[in-house]
């Protein structure tokens, strides 16, 4: 119904199209342009601003909006937090250029493949986000933020699915991201810019996420399950077996 929606009010064609394009254009270049002037809470405010049709119907339907559109802010905030830890204009022109893709090409996509993609970068860049910008915070809100990001990411990806038991496999996800969160928060490790929760979540959720859309589209064999697995049991047992344990208790 949102999507429905929002489809009627983007034009399809012409100067219309065009403008409408060049305006979307214009938020990485703004929040660009004030990252550089150390203004990140003007670009923050632009962020939110450009989410205002949210509020511009009744009420009732304001929270349906907010789930619609989470993934969108996730990763907006996500590429400032980002510029404002980068060390040189290009490299934040570089994250700049990046939004603009999202929001160009990414974003717009309405196919189960193209949403699926959505909810994994939304996922990805939010969880980094939140453990580079606020990894020392109370393991308290760095619980509750993973939540939020991986409810918001599950939601998403399952619109698209007509899947009936959304709210509470988005529920189970954002509870596991919350419990993982939570106890690895103690021995917060770092691999570069990534975390270590980000990482492990980032590989059991694409996993999952994976079987899950060969299950759907009936091409999900024994072989490609028991390897799926593997894999990701794998990458898990790598990560746990050879970090830095030692000393990391905070």
């Amino acid at each position: 119904m949102v999507k429905q929606v929002l489809n009627k009010i983007k034009p399809a064609g012409g100067f219309a199209h065009a403008f409408h394009i060049l305006l979307v254009a214009m938020l990485p270049t703004l929040v660009f342009v004030f990252v550089r002037l150390n203004l990140a809470g003007i670009a923050v405010a632009l962020i939110l601003l450009g989410k205002w049709r949210m509020f511009a119907v009744r009420p009732r339907h304001w929270p349906a909006n907010v789930r619609a559109n989470a993934i969108d802010i996730i990763v907006g905030l996500s590429f400032l937090v980002f510029m404002t830890h980068s060390s040189s204009p290009g490299f934040q022109l570089v994250w700049a250029i990046l939004y603009a893709i999202w929001l160009l090409a990414i974003k717009p996509g309405s196919s189960s493949l193209l949403v699926s993609l959505q909810a994994a970068i939304g996922q990805a860049l939010g969880l980094s986000a939140l453990f580079l910008n606020w990894g020392d915070t109370s393991v308290l809100v760095l619980s509750g933020v993973a939540w939020a990001i991986c409810y918001s990411a599950a939601r998403h990806f399952f619109t698209s699915f007509e899947e009936p038991h959304t709210r509470f496999l988005a529920y189970m996800w954002g509870y596991f991201a919350a419990a993982l969160t939570w106890v690895l928060s103690h021995w917060l490790l770092f691999y570069g810019q990534v975390s270590q929760v980000t990482l492990l979540l980032s590989v059991i959720g694409f996993g999952l996420v994976g079987l899950y859309y060969l299950d759907i589209t009936d091409r999900l064999t024994t072989l490609v399950r028991r390897q799926v697995v593997f894999i990701m049991l794998a990458i898990i047992l790598i990560v746990l077996v050879f970090s830095d344990w030692g000393d990391k208790a905070v």
